[in-house]
């Protein structure tokens, strides 16, 4: 996908992160930062500087060219204000054809949709322009509301991981969630369409 491809919701698009996003990422990871803590890895000190930011672009990018992840930032149409990220890792092709997703929206914009509508603008371009069969996701089992989004996006609860990933310095078990391109995304009510095919080609 060309960097600037943009991917749209109904009130939400999504786009590769670049340079200028700086200011408006470390404002809105700032006001969160309580909010965050607890479902992240440990925040450094130099976590929201202009550096840290540079080079983590420099590893978006490195993941896209070796074809091992994807990020995704998401923003609200009528303002273009970001209101959270999503990211594609651990990209298996071969026999797999499967990745990893991750996401996170900022304090002030929980509880209003726009996460739910940006997984599921994401979900039918990693299956059809991506070529996945499967895309996985997990969460802390305590964390209810990103369980709850999960399957009201598509995905199924598969089971539950012992010491999954090292969560606020503390490996924690995490409920394993899966999607594939067969199934429907998107509840009853909001369901999003896809195409189901799956090329063997990121």
């Amino acid at each position: 996908m060309n960097r600037e491809d943009l991917i749209y919701g109904d009130r939400i698009y999504l786009r590769q992160p670049k340079r200028s996003d700086w200011e408006q990422w470390t404002k809105i990871r700032d006001v969160s930062r309580e909010h965050l803590i607890p479902w992240e890895p440990v925040w450094s000190n130099e976590t929201l500087t202009r550096q840290s930011f540079r080079e983590r672009l420099r590893r978006f990018t490195d993941d896209a060219k070796s074809d091992t992840g994807y990020a995704f930032f998401l923003f609200r149409k009528e303002d273009d204000q970001l209101v959270g990220s999503i990211t594609l890792s651990n990209v298996r092709r071969g026999v797999a054809q499967t990745g990893t997703l991750g996401y996170w929206t900022g304090l002030p914009y929980i509880r209003n949709g726009y996460m739910f509508e940006g997984i599921c603008a994401l979900l039918p371009a990693l299956f059809d322009k991506y070529s996945l069969r499967r895309v996985e996701a997990a969460c802390l089992p305590e964390n209810l509301p990103s369980a709850s989004l999960l399957e009201k996006a598509g995905f199924k609860q598969e089971g539950i991981a012992r010491e999954y990933l090292c969560i606020n310095g503390k490996w924690q078990d995490h409920l394993l969630f899966a999607i594939l391109n067969s199934d429907v995304v998107g509840n009853a009510n909001e369901r999003v369409q896809h195409s189901g095919v799956a090329n063997i080609s990121r």
